[in-house]
């Protein structure tokens, strides 16, 4: 019986060539792919956490008739004595540390991936520490310095993410891939496609944040975005500031 050799040959350069092309090609090919999977996750997260947000708001509305502002803080600090309502403050991290001064929810719920935020630690005591800078990653909606409630338009967004740092009005495209959270009074939450000039933008070309007759805040709302603060001393707006009016 013959013994049969298998010959061995090495790569020709040009095969290498060849092999080092198609893995490029591949890699071109799938790195968009990996990055809108890498997207998605604070994405996904961030619509789940808002509809956490509008669930307590909802319970939070129960007992005091509104979402939270500055009257129902008064009545927070009388109900509860919790030491989480004894500051005000202008940002939605104050708003929102309210619903933990009543029971609703935790810290790990406020968070939204964006420029300035932290994974919050659930730590709430001393009250310093609830909801501290950056672990707030939503704006809070109100109308004026009103808070919100159910007797409103069910389709008037209650909480947005990711604001642009050092805005209320317009919105970061890069954590969620040119995506907006909008959470609405009625607790659902969606997805805005995010324009280039920083718009959350609504079908049929108006902006959510525009003003008006014809659209969700109508001609009586004073809608306005108080935004969270966040790690490096300042908030999305300036926290020392009132929020700013949405656009016209």
């Amino acid at each position: 019986m013959k013994a049969h050799r298998l010959s061995a040959r090495g790569f020709t350069l040009v095969e290498l060539l060849v092999v080092i092309t198609i893995i490029a090609a591949l890699v071109g090919l799938t790195a968009p792919m990996v990055m809108k999977q890498v997207k998605k996750g604070p994405f996904v997260e961030a619509l789940g956490n808002s509809k956490q947000i509008g669930l307590a708001l909802m319970e939070f509305e129960k007992d005091y008739n509104s979402y939270p502002d500055k009257d129902t803080l008064a009545d927070v600090k009388m109900n509860t004595e919790s030491p989480l309502a004894q500051a005000g403050g202008n940002t939605s991290n104050d708003y929102f540390r309210q619903l933990l001064a009543v029971g609703h929810g935790n810290e790990k719920m406020f968070y939204a991936k964006a420029n300035g935020t932290k994974k919050p630690d659930d730590i709430t005591s001393p009250p310093s520490k609830a909801l501290e800078a950056g672990e707030v990653g939503f704006g809070y909606v109100m109308d004026g310095n009103i808070g919100f409630s159910s007797s409103n338009d069910t389709n008037i967004p209650v909480a947005v993410t990711p604001l642009m740092r050092g805005s209320t009005e317009l919105f970061d495209a890069g954590p969620f891939g040119d995506k907006a959270v909008i959470l609405r009074i009625d607790g659902s939450a969606s997805e805005l496609i995010i324009s280039k000039s920083k718009r959350a933008m609504l079908p049929g070309g108006k902006s959510l944040l525009q003003k008006g007759e014809g659209t969700v805040w109508g001609s009586e709302v004073n809608p306005k975005v108080v935004a969270p603060k966040l790690r490096g001393g300042s908030s999305s707006g300036d926290p020392s500031t009132p929020a700013v009016d949405v656009e016209q």
